[in-house]
């Protein structure tokens, strides 16, 4: 953090002529305020931008108006995009709000990701604001096996926010400049500043030398503005997103399973993955407390009845990451468990274990020695709901229901099938989204690897590479933990 301090104060002084910059102590760490009064009076979050938004003279150009036009063209898909926000909005307006900033800036991440928390880049940004990993490591946003905070819709919201309030600040609050520098990065824009003035040329961002992605950013985010800001004027009926919080919270000891939560809270598990999208497994990280997000209504009611659902779901796991020498019996004597359970919980075909593998492993105690995450059963020649109920003491029904199936449906050979009951922790899997990368001048099979969070031994096995020589322009498939 050192280093970083002082290659920002180093960048301010090169730069400090241009009347855009602001001194290095005024922006670093921007300094929120209790604005618990001056919350806008509406009764929707609509209003309260209404109310509180700058007046951008002249932002209604050509470029905007195109936006605004696409998305008049298809009104059922702009009902749809503003629909996403309404779990996310109000908070993301009470953090602009601490931090003095304009609140239309909670109409952003409609152009980041469409609000979706599962939302990733071909570049590896991701979440409702798309964070790239390094910006999120210099604003503290965690990245374990268990749980990625660029996912987490209100921790990457809290960063987000400091980073635009420290954006805002360095170019001296013209809000065209901190839309540009969060796209194409304040380094670029201070530079193209800085050659403008030098040649006597408006410094204005229209007439700046930048990409065309961040030219065209400006005028997309002032089209979701302008119609969200007179939507009556188009005929737009604007969702009900009230002034005030949709989103309460209950805190649970230890380690708590996804499914079994969603149970317990009548929500579907897609819904609680979506308000709780930084865990990325079947499980909460093991830890001595869960938090999860909730419909601000179920608050009361769920943390009344949490004892009981503490008692029930018990549930205790660690990673281990294999090093030289460990084998599964190493592994198994090590944490007082069996290699039969090892092998179930990480679907392990075989003995052989990869350097820096990632196991689950249960803890051991009476409880829950037993216990996995789910059973699995491959589909071979002759099987059939009956015959498999029979097998693991299931009810036909029951093993459907884990998998979307109806009773008559027939069943794929091969195919992984889900079996669950009373004894077996049931799960969702984490889904995997594959995604086409087109390798660029300056990649290595280290950056990407870094980039998406995967490892190189990954990208070679999908992609059949013996090497690790890649080439600009080759595509490359990338599996990455998403929903």
């Amino acid at each position: 953090m050192k280093i970083f301090l002082i290659a920002l104060a180093i960048l301010l002084i090169t730069g400090c002529e241009l009347p855009s910059i602001i001194e290095a102590d005024e922006y670093l760490e921007p300094i929120p305020v209790n604005v618990s009064e001056n919350i806008p009076i509406s009764d929707d979050v609509w209003g309260r931008i209404r109310i509180t938004s700058e007046n951008n003279q002249g932002y209604l150009d050509k470029k905007t108006i195109e936006y605004i036009n696409a998305y008049l063209k298809n009104p059922d898909q702009l009902d749809l995009l503003f629909e996403k926000g309404r779990y996310f909005i109000y908070f993301v307006l009470e953090e602009l709000e601490r931090y003095s900033l304009p609140s239309e800036l909670a109409l952003l991440p409609y152009i980041e990701s469409s609000y979706d928390p599962f939302s990733i880049s071909s570049s590896g940004a991701m979440g409702i604001w798309q964070f790239m990993p390094a910006t999120a490591r210099i604003y503290g946003l965690k990245d374990t096996w268990w749980y990625e905070q660029r996912h987490d819709p209100l921790a990457s919201s809290r960063a987000a926010v400091r980073y635009l309030a420290y954006l805002h600040n360095r170019f001296n609050k013209d809000i065209t400049y901190t839309l540009a520098a969060y796209n194409g990065g304040p380094t670029l824009l201070e530079k193209r500043i800085k050659l403008n003035r030098q040649s006597g040329k408006p410094t204005d961002y229209k007439n700046l030398k930048l990409p065309k992605q961040t030219l065209e950013y400006v005028p997309k985010f002032m089209a979701i503005k302008e119609l969200a800001v007179n939507a009556e004027k188009y005929g737009i009926n604007l969702p009900n997103f009230p002034n005030k919080p949709v989103l309460g919270s209950i805190e649970l000891e230890g380690q708590v399973e996804i499914l079994a939560f969603s149970e317990f809270a009548n929500l579907k598990p897609e819904f609680v993955y979506k308000l709780n999208a930084g865990y990325t497994k079947w499980a909460s990280p093991p830890g001595k407390k869960t938090t999860f997000n909730i419909p601000i209504e179920l608050e009361r009611e769920l943390n009344l009845k949490k004892d009981q659902f503490i008692q029930n779901n018990q549930i205790n796991w660690v990673t281990h990451k294999v090093i030289s020498g460990d084998s599964l019996w190493k592994i198994a004597r090590k944490y007082d468990t069996e290699v039969n359970i090892l092998k179930k919980v990480n679907y392990l075909k075989s003995d052989i274990l990869s350097l820096y593998q990632e196991l689950l492993i249960p803890l051991s105690n009476d409880q829950n020695k037993a216990f996995i995450p789910y059973q699995a059963h491959i589909i071979s020649e002759g099987d059939t709901l009956w015959e498999l109920g029979n097998k693991y003491k299931v009810a036909p029904a029951e093993i459907a229901k884990n998998n979307g199936l109806r009773l008559n449906t027939p069943l794929t050979i091969g195919k992984e099938l889900n079996i669950g009951n009373k004894n077996i922790y049931r799960t969702i899997n984490s889904k995997k989204r594959t995604i086409l990368y087109s390798v660029k001048q300056g990649d290595s099979l280290y950056r990407i690897a870094d980039i998406f969070n995967i490892e190189i031994s990954d990208i070679k096995k999908i992609n059949e590479l013996e090497k690790n020589e890649i080439a600009p322009g080759q595509v490359l498939k990338i599996i990455i933990k998403a929903f």
